[in-house]
C-alpha cells in the first residue's frame, strides 16, 4: 500500500482501472469452465451490479462534488445538479443516436442481422458503457492532485474496487452469449475482456484532465455519476428483472449498495 501512495494520482488511476480491466477479463474467462449461464446468478450478479454503481455513484461522486462546491463562488448545489444531468443527457443522446445498442438486439436471435454484426453491438454498446465507469475512478484519484480536503486515497480505491466487482458480471455477460451463438471459446473470451479496455484510457484521461483544470472536478465527479445512474436505470436494472426474477434482483441489489458502501466509509 506504501508503494500506492507514493505513486501519482495519474498512475493510481491507470492501476486502479488495470485492477477493473482485470476482473472484466475474470469474468469473461468464466467461458471456459461454464458450459451454460445460471439465469438467476447472471441475473443476481447483474443487479449486485447495479447496487455498486449506484452507491458508488453517490458516496465516491456526488456527495465529494457537493462538498467541494461549498468552497466555490456558485451555489453548492449547482456543479452537481449540472454535472449529473449532463451526464445523463450524454448518454442519451448516445442512445438516441446509436439505437442498436439496446438488448434486445445482442441477446435474442435475430435472423436479419448477422452473427457478426450482432457480436460488434455487444461488444461495443458495453464497451461504451465502460467509458464513464473509468472516467469516474480517474477523476476520483484525480481529485487527490487538487489538493480538496474531502478527497481521500481510500474513497477513490473504494470506487475501483466497486466497479472491479461489477465488472466481473459484466465480462460474462460479454462473453457467454458470443459463446452460445458459435464463437470459440478463446475468440469469446477475447471480446469480452475488450470491453473494459477502454477504462484504463478514459481513467488516465480524466485525472489528467482534473490535474490541468482544477474548477471542473465537482462538475467531472457529477457528470460521472449521472452517466453511471443512467447506465443502471436503464440498462441494469431492467436486464436484471426481464426473466421475472424481480425479488432476487431487488435484493442483490441492496447488498451490492451495502458492499460499496462498507468499502467506501471503511476506506474512505
Amino acid at each position: 500500500m506504501e508503494f500506492f501512495t507514493s505513486l501519482s494520482p495519474v498512475m493510481q488511476a491507470l492501476l486502479g482501472t488495470l485492477f477493473t480491466w482485470g476482473m472484466t477479463a475474470f469474468g469473461a474467462a468464466a467461458v471456459f469452465f461454464m458450459k451454460g449461464t445460471n439465469q438467476k446468478l447472471m441475473d443476481g450478479m447483474l443487479a449486485f451490479a447495479g447496487g455498486v454503481m449506484i452507491a458508488a455513484s453517490f458516496w465516491s461522486l456526488l456527495s465529494p462534488a457537493i462538498e467541494m462546491s461549498q468552497e466555490s463562488a456558485v451555489p453548492g448545489y449547482v456543479p452537481a445538479v449540472t454535472g449529473f444531468l449532463l451526464g445523463g443527457v450524454l448518454l442519451l443522446l448516445v442512445d438516441k443516436l446509436l439505437p442498436f445498442l439496446h438488448q434486445e438486439y445482442y441477446f435474442t436471435e435475430i435472423k436479419d442481422i448477422k452473427a457478426k454484426h450482432r457480436t460488434a453491438l455487444l461488444v461495443f454498446s458495453i464497451t461504451l458503457h465502460n467509458i464513464p465507469e473509468g472516467l469516474a475512478i480517474g477523476v476520483a484519484f484525480g481529485a487527490l492532485a487538487a489538493e480538496f480536503s474531502n478527497a481521500s486515497l481510500g474513497g477513490a480505491v473504494a470506487l475501483a474496487l466497486g466497479i472491479g466487482i461489477q465488472n466481473f458480471p459484466e465480462g460474462m455477460a460479454v462473453s457467454m452469449p458470443l459463446r452460445r451463438d458459435g464463437m470459440s471459446k478463446m475468440k469469446s473470451f477475447m471480446y469480452g475482456q475488450f470491453s473494459g479496455m477502454v477504462e484504463p484510457i478514459s481513467a488516465v484521461i480524466g485525472a489528467l484532465a482534473i490535474i490541468i483544470i482544477d474548477p471542473i472536478l465537482p462538475y467531472a465527479l457529477s457528470f460521472a455519476a449521472g452517466a453511471m445512474i443512467f447506465v443502471v436505470v436503464k440498462e441494469i436494472i431492467p436486464g436484471s428483472q426481464e426473466k421475472g426474477h424481480v425479488q432476487l434482483s431487488s435484493i442483490f441489489l441492496m447488498i451490492g449498495f451495502a458492499v460499496m458502501m462498507v468499502l467506501d466509509v471503511a476506506l474512505g
